[in-house]
């Protein structure tokens, strides 16, 4: 068998795959998501890397047999600061985390942001290791004169069970990588003002870092081949099987990942999203991962006293146009950052009564992630097929109105966990092992309804014109009381 894992943002998942690419069992554990303050999230490394040691072990226990390779794959963005031995010199900070916002609104006003996309492809966003650094070096200079590196998730992991210090072109990429050479950028880092950083920055394998396990805690026989990369968004494109050029693949997760398939670099339009390096030479990914996700209809759902398993329901009971209510879901601490970036965006709920019922609000919340995710896929240059997975698209009910919206078919997947089969397929490919056609990804298909998609196209230019007309708003903030001790 062959494992991958992935390392999300709350759970650590590892499942294991046959030889004909059929998952054959599956552990996971969670991981706990810290708010030290107003806008920040972090989590610990060290409680991270065990989580994988766990979900391995438990999962090789229950199978009983040994794995061939054992591949990574990870949240991405954040900043994870380690040691020389891949050990934190604090706690890593989220992909979710804000407290960079001033510095980027700084970089956006001056023009930093903009040369920064021009270089690399990448619109920075709070969360990204750019601004994130440059606040570290801000609040903690001391921290990052002690780290040896800035690395990602999914490399951290790596370090600590292999030794190896490197990441791949998919974590790389954002946001100092050149797509064209896959190499750092001194002109990107100097415009940060992070020239002085850039040996934090981890060497880059084009497809992927390879090492031999030495940590025998994981059950697995020591000198098993390990591999990182790419990290959750590639590898669920590549897992989910989303591979000619401009076909998409939809996540409906924490994070409303949309990316395309390209072969092309236009960075000299409006500056958004991010250009994500593949393992296949000359084809990358335009991924517009919008912070409005499966957490803003948790948060609504929690606000109306419902829970996931009530949606369909909920959904029902409201027809589509959820009855004139309407939602803006931006509700990220961090602001947006695709298809715009704007740190200040919030969300709004507009067109409530007295009549309006919970149904409502769930189902206008996901309307309007729906055209969050149509405004993601067009800006990103969608041309083609789409693909849907995720937990949103466990919801058939909620899947139906992102057919609509789109007024695409979709087709969702039959393999549960994409990314970490995306893992294993990499690291196959990259060994030279192969897959053969029975690991292509098997789809069903969910048809657009013509009328309900006809109505939805008013909606959805109705929900440009209500994104557009809140940004000036969103500059305008109402003032609010502090916590004391917020920094």
């Amino acid at each position: 068998m062959d494992v991958g894992v992935d390392v999300g943002t709350t759970v650590t998942k590892a499942v294991a795959f046959d030889e004909a690419g059929r998952q054959i069992a599956e552990a996971s554990r969670p991981t706990r998501l810290v708010r030290p303050g107003p806008g920040r999230f972090e989590q610990d490394s060290a409680e991270v890397v065990a989580s994988v040691n766990e979900v391995v072990s438990e999962l090789v226990a229950s199978v009983g047999a040994t794995a061939g390779l054992l591949a990574i794959t990870a949240q991405g963005d954040g900043l994870w600061l380690v040691d020389s031995d891949g050990r934190p010199v604090r706690p890593a900070i989220s992909w979710l985390d804000a407290r960079s916002s001033g510095i980027l609104e700084r970089w956006t006003a001056d023009g930093v942001a903009e040369q920064v996309f021009r270089r690399s492809g990448n619109r920075m966003f709070p969360g990204a290791s750019g601004p994130l650094l440059a606040a570290v070096l801000a609040e903690e200079p001391d921290t990052l004169r002690s780290a040896a590196t800035a690395a990602y998730c999914k490399d951290v992991v790596m370090q600590r069970l292999t030794g190896v210090r490197a990441t791949d072109v998919s974590d790389g990429s954002a946001p100092f990588l050149d797509p064209r050479t896959n190499t750092y950028d001194a002109e990107a880092l100097s415009a940060c003002g992070l020239t002085d950083w850039a040996h934090l920055l981890a060497p880059v394998v084009a497809d992927g870092p390879i090492g031999e396990l030495r940590d025998p805690s994981l059950g697995l026989a020591l000198g098993t081949r390990v591999s990182a990369g790419p990290y959750d968004l590639p590898a669920a494109a590549l897992g989910a099987g989303v591979s000619e050029v401009g076909d998409a693949l939809l996540t409906v997760g924490t994070t409303l990942a949309c990316q395309v398939v390209t072969r092309e670099l236009p960075v000299d339009g409006e500056p958004a999203g991010l250009f994500l390096g593949t393992w296949t030479p000359g084809v990358w990914l335009r991924a517009m991962p919008a912070m409005v996700g499966t957490a803003a209809l948790d948060r609504v759902l929690a606000l109306v006293g419902a829970g996931v398993a009530q949606l369909p329901a909920l959904l029902a009971e409201s027809p589509a146009g959820a009855n004139g209510v309407t939602v803006l879901p931006y509700l990220s601490e961090a602001g947006e950052r695709a298809p715009f970036v704007d740190t200040r965006a919030r969300g709004t709920i507009d067109g409530i009564s007295l009549s309006t019922t919970q149904a409502d609000l769930v189902r206008a919340t996901c309307e309007g992630i729906a055209y969050a995710a149509r405004h993601c896929l067009e800006a990103a240059g969608w041309t083609g097929r789409v693909t849907v997975c995720g937990g949103g698209a466990n919801s058939q009910e909620w899947t139906q109105i992102l057919a609509d919206v789109l007024n695409s078919p979709l087709h969702t997947t039959e393999a549960s966990q994409v990314a970490a089969r995306g893992a294993v397929l990499g690291a196959r490919l990259a060994a030279g092992m192969g897959a053969g056609p029975e690991w292509i990804a098997e789809t069903r298909q969910i048809d657009p309804d013509p009328s309900r998609a006809a109505f939805y196209d008013e909606g959805y230019a109705h929900h440009l014109r209500r994104s557009e007309a809140a940004r000036p708003r969103w500059a305008d903030p109402a003032p609010v009381v502090q916590p004391s001790g917020a920094r």
